[in-house]
């Protein structure tokens, strides 16, 4: 189904105002953005030009990615076909492609999905940290071509940070484990290859306490405590680096006198505390945020063959913005598509999948959503006793599918827009078929039916006259926004 409208780096807006007003949904058009148009109109020179015929080219996986991402949202290749259940206007909406690098709007829909179900169902309401390593250039290659030893180097990474936190809970035992997720990262802020790691770490240990678990929380992490985990990264990954055979001891030990950390960086200055919920969810979002925002794209010039790209923040010279030829823009959006079957996050410590403690960690992020779920509930209770006589009570609304209730609940968390909201009607839109064949879609595109027009316009004349029509849609986007979150959250 249409992923998320397509709003480039998302993850800064965080969850909206629920008091602003709510508009209705319009269809994306991906056609008619320059990133699109970029890939429908140099792809194939593209590929031509890496393609020298000795095999050593593009992956496929990468040229797969971009093709895919040229039948994100185009009703053409597809649709599902919805209906108001009300006045019986049809609505079409366009299949996402799933592409796990070229298409920004499946990375912005995969990025919200990941934040909201960290917040909801995986970290505890605990502090948090994130912690961000930048290695050498002279490394960062070997860390784009093989996820395994990326793997290695980040393991290294996350047993430091937990000695760390050790050292500042005396009081916990050997057993006890602190938790992470991990954001791998391909690409820097100016559209260069940068890998990195993004680490969400729980800010404090966690140990078995007969049949429950009790948490040691760190009471301050010192800058020194910091500096000495970036050295002793340096160190470990230097000398792995040696006994993996991929760099010479001379020019470890030449690296080891490097100054100023010797091109090893880590940062540890965002730190969100245990109430914010909202502000962890705009943290997750942000490391696991897609490589490219498209809406800083323009074209330079009319032929289309150069790009403006609007940095998020200036460079070390103070440029702001980056003027690409369009062939290799699209070298460095290839380089930044993840191999198939590699995760995009990961998991360590209590919440490793395999974890003795996760259950019970997870269980307290889980209690901690119905607890906010049910304020909620309580806060909306108090709107009026004529609104609630309105709305349906839970046993008389219709259960919706989870991917349903899904798709609406993302555009909902982030845009306040519900698209099982009949935009004429207000009332409420129920997905009747999915329509793939050929020739179906072509008659449907190509035939509007006028004789539904012109109900539509019927009933909402009536709607207007008895002053029902803005009454019925207020109440059926609050019973959407309530179920939504009950389902979803809870």
């Amino acid at each position: 189904m249409e992923a998320v409208a397509d709003r480039g780096n998302a993850a800064c807006t965080g969850r909206q105002n629920s008091g602003r007003a709510v508009g209705p949904y319009q269809r994306r058009r991906p056609a008619e953005t320059v990133l699109y148009q970029l890939v429908q109109e140099h792809l194939e020179t593209f590929l031509a030009l890496n393609g020298d015929g000795t095999g050593e080219g593009l992956p496929g996986y990468v040229e797969r990615d971009f093709r895919k991402y040229l039948d994100c949202g185009i009703l053409a290749r597809g649709f599902a076909r919805a209906r108001c259940t009300d006045c019986g206007e049809d609505f079409l909406i366009a299949f996402s492609c799933k592409a796990r690098g070229a298409c920004p709007s499946c990375n912005t829909r995969r990025m919200v999905e990941i934040a909201a179900h960290l917040v909801d169902h995986v970290i505890p309401p605990v502090p948090v940290r994130q912690w961000v390593l930048s290695l050498p250039k002279r490394l960062r290659g070997f860390l784009h071509r093989d996820p395994t030893l990326a793997g290695r180097v980040l393991r290294i990474f996350l047993e430091e940070v937990e000695r760390a936190l050790r050292r500042e809970c005396p009081d916990a035992g050997e057993k006890a484990r602190t938790g992470a997720v991990l954001f791998p990262h391909r690409f820097g802020s100016s559209l260069n290859a940068h890998y990195h790691f993004h680490a969400c770490v729980i800010e404090g240990l966690y140990e078995a306490e007969d049949e429950d678990v009790r948490f040691h929380a760190v009471a301050e992490l010192s800058e020194a405590a910091i500096l000495q985990v970036q050295e002793q990264v340096r160190r470990r990954v230097l000398k792995a680096f040696v006994r993996w055979g991929l760099l010479e001891a001379d020019a470890r030990d030449e690296m080891l006198g490097w100054q100023h950390g010797g091109g090893f960086s880590l940062d540890a200055s965002v730190r969100i505390a245990a109430e914010d919920r909202e502000g962890l969810e705009r943290l997750l979002r942000y490391c696991a945020r897609p490589p490219l925002a498209a809406g800083h794209l323009q074209w330079v010039d009319a032929r289309h063959e150069q790009l403006r790209y609007q940095l998020p923040k200036p460079m070390a010279d103070g440029s702001a913005e980056l003027i690409l030829p369009a062939l290799e823009l699209l070298e460095r959006l290839s380089a930044f598509i993840p191999p198939p079957r590699i995760h995009r996050h990961r998991y360590y410590g209590v919440l490793a999948p395999n974890a003795p403690l996760r259950p019970a960690v997870t269980a307290l992020a889980t209690e901690q959503t119905q607890a906010d779920s049910e304020q909620a509930t309580s806060a909306s209770a108090g709107n009026g006793a004529e609104e609630a006589a309105s709305e349906p009570s839970p046993s008389e609304e219709k259960p919706r599918r989870p991917a349903v209730s899904l798709w609406a609940m993302l555009l909902a968390r982030i845009y306040e827009l519900f698209p099982l909201v009949c935009p004429h009607c207000g009332g409420e839109v129920e997905i009747i078929s999915f329509i793939t064949e050929a020739p179906t879609v072509r008659a449907i595109l190509t035939c509007p039916s006028a004789s539904r027009a012109k109900r539509r316009r019927s009933l909402l004349a009536g709607g207007r006259r008895s002053g029902k029509c803005s009454t019925r849609r207020s109440n059926s986007i609050r019973s959407i926004r309530n179920r939504n979150t009950s389902s979803t959250r809870a």
